[in-house]
């Protein structure tokens, strides 16, 4: 056994302690297995979510709203569970082997998320409907698969990072992190996420070796500030327990196993993929939600794919002149 993965094997061990006692000691053996399906499509989830700068919750909202037809509120309520598991396992892991994370960026940004999440959760969300959830959340990672799919080699060729100064790092980084956990992640339980990767993707041009990993880190911490705010409230959606606990056991290994199976295969073919996905999620809540969409929903989802990929064209364009004034600075 690595000595710098002892850390991270017993955080395992003392999850599925715990896990155990709380199934056979709490008498809940049969809600675990009578939500099965869940834990099934989350080992795909906790893949996508070590691997991607997309939380399991992207594959669990989905999941349970468009598939098993159950609230969308109740999709934003289980991401925060099984990210608070799958994403803190998973940044266990990035920090034991200790892969390269955009401090800086990434420190700003875990405060303003502390801030922005129970914010948004209590003042923002509730005014949220189930409709909007939904398209919110199909626009919005719509247009991270259109962009990835127009963009694919360029940003799988990034290495490094655009030299930038400290101060960038700080305002960007709360920035993402109040208005990513405020607008977004508090609504639809991801996205936090998106924000900070496309900043460091489009805008730096990092490489994915450590946008990845420090959008997982930010995604680990937002999602228990955010399960942690729902407790408290006493507001977690009926069902968000039976499903966690099903899929939990899952991803606790499953996130990991995803960061560590990129870092061998990299990250090209698993992007192109899941970047497909996205697009045709989209295409399929508009025929899931047909009966209830009007014309003006319909062009307010489009119009979100849209909105959203005029802001990060405008990172791009911002990325590129960094990155040419860099080049230019150093000859």
């Amino acid at each position: 056994m690595r000595r710098p993965l002892l850390p991270f094997f017993a955080w395992l061990g003392a999850f599925y302690l715990g896990w155990l006692l709380l199934v056979f000691y709490g008498d809940h053996l049969q809600t675990a297995l009578s939500h099965w399906p869940m834990a099934v499509a989350m080992a795909f989830g906790s893949y996508v979510a070590g691997s991607t700068p997309m939380g399991g919750g992207t594959v669990g909202f989905p999941v349970l709203v468009l598939l098993m037809n159950l609230p969308a509120s109740l999709g934003r309520d289980f991401s925060f569970a099984i990210q608070a598991v799958g994403m803190t396992s998973a940044s266990i892991y990035i920090l034991c082997s200790r892969q390269e994370l955009e401090w800086p960026m990434l420190r700003a940004a875990l405060i303003g998320a502390a801030v922005g999440t129970p914010l948004g959760i209590m003042f923002i969300a509730p005014l949220a409907s189930d409709l909007f959830i939904k398209l919110l959340f199909a626009s919005m990672w719509c247009s991270f698969g259109l962009l990835h799919l127009r963009r694919i080699n360029e940003i799988t060729s990034y290495e490094g990072m655009t030299p930038h100064d400290k101060a960038f790092d700080h305002k960007v980084g709360f920035a993402v992190g109040l208005l990513g956990s405020l607008a977004i992640a508090s609504i639809t339980g991801v996205g936090i996420d998106l924000a900070i990767y496309m900043v460091l993707v489009l805008w730096c041009h990092a490489d994915l070796k450590i946008a990845i990993p420090t959008s997982v880190m930010l995604m680990a911490f937002t999602s228990l500030v955010g399960i942690g705010t729902k407790l408290l409230l006493g507001d977690l959606q009926a069902g968000t327990f039976e499903n966690w606990l099903a899929a939990a056991p899952v991803v606790a290994i499953g996130a990991p196993l995803g960061a560590w199976v990129v870092s061998r295969i990299g990250r090209r073919p698993t992007l192109i993929v899941v970047s497909v996905l996205c697009v045709l999620q989209f295409a399929w809540t508009l025929v899931h939600e047909r009966a209830v969409l009007t014309v003006w929903s319909i062009s307010g989802a489009v119009l979100g794919v849209v909105l959203f990929l005029l802001i990060f064209q405008d990172m791009y364009r911002h990325g590129y002149r960094l990155a040419r004034r860099s080049r230019a600075a150093d000859r």
